[in-house]
């Protein structure tokens, strides 16, 4: 049997997505998810004990090879936002901008599906012109585990900030709160911003939000009455959150997120970034994990 019907019996699939951009599809008994190699981004990820998507994907994605997939897990490194002194790099790093390759798909004996990816190279930036091999990780089932492992390939060393920007879908962005990060020191990017203290009540929104929790590894929870789920997000390696909606003005700014889709979503993101930034010796490896679990009323 090749090793395309043995993926195919897996029910692992590679095949042509949006854009005509290649992706690798899972369906199992556990659950179904999708995963694109531009970016190897996580684009759908359904358990089949929940009734409805758990990642959100923009109807108004770009699905071009030089442009950034809106939505799901893009993988932000090695910088974070824009550039700290090159502002024609692009926003979060090359990572989301590259083609990734598939190393690796199995199913496992638990039921769950295991897929690796791999971007290796030499200055692929000369905003960081570092040689490094990074590998994601994707366990996709009844949960899923997405895994972000840096190595230093090259003769110095280097530092380098990353988040799983994850996207999740929610019934409505006013009637959803976030627990975890009660009384969390955090960088409000909105407005005047600067340091804050999240008070000791979950997160709820009326506004844009745009934050990076500081120096926590706890685990989130997004309650969502209308959906009637709490999705858990828990994580390993990472001292920083982000949260963030954009809200009315800032959606309406972006060609590729639709003028109404705001209230439909919230980023939740697992991350190293700002003084959490990661610094690798010669040699040395790194490896941030997030999981995903929906949890039904």
């Amino acid at each position: 049997m090749s090793e395309h019907d043995r993926r195919d019996a897996a029910g692992i699939r590679e095949t042509t997505g949006n854009g005509g951009l290649s992706r690798v599809e899972v369906v199992s008994a556990l659950g179904t998810a999708e995963v694109y190699l531009h970016g190897a981004q996580v684009t759908q990820w359904q358990p089949s004990h929940a009734a409805a998507p758990v990642l959100w994907m923009s109807a108004h994605s770009s699905y071009d090879p030089a442009k950034p997939i809106r939505g799901g897990i893009p993988v932000c490194f090695p910088w974070f936002g824009a550039h700290d002194s090159d502002r024609a790099a692009p926003a979060h790093g090359f990572a989301r901008l590259s083609d990734w390759t598939l190393t690796q798909a199995a199913a496992r004996d638990d039921g769950e599906t295991s897929l690796r990816f791999e971007l290796a190279g030499e200055r692929l930036s000369e905003a960081w012109p570092f040689r490094f091999r990074a590998a994601l990780e994707v366990i996709a089932g009844a949960t899923l585990t997405v895994a972000l492992e840096v190595e230093n390939r090259d003769d110095q060393p280097f530092t380098y900030e990353e988040a799983l920007h994850t996207y999740f879908g929610v019934s409505d962005i006013f009637a959803i709160s976030i627990s975890g990060l009660e009384r969390t020191t955090y960088l409000d990017k909105v407005g005047a911003g600067g340091e804050r203290t999240q008070d000791d009540q979950p997160i709820r929104f009326t506004g844009e939000t745009d934050r990076v929790y500081l120096e926590t590894t706890a685990a989130c929870v997004i309650d969502d009455r209308g959906l009637r789920r709490r999705i858990a997000v828990s994580k390993e390696h990472s001292r920083s959150t982000v949260v963030w909606n954009p809200w009315i003005a800032k959606a309406h700014a972006m060609a590729d997120f639709g003028d109404d889709e705001w209230p439909g979503m919230v980023c939740v993101e697992t991350a190293n970034v700002g003084d959490a930034a990661v610094h690798l010796l010669p040699g040395e490896r790194h490896r941030m994990t997030v999981r995903l679990a929906v949890e039904p009323y």
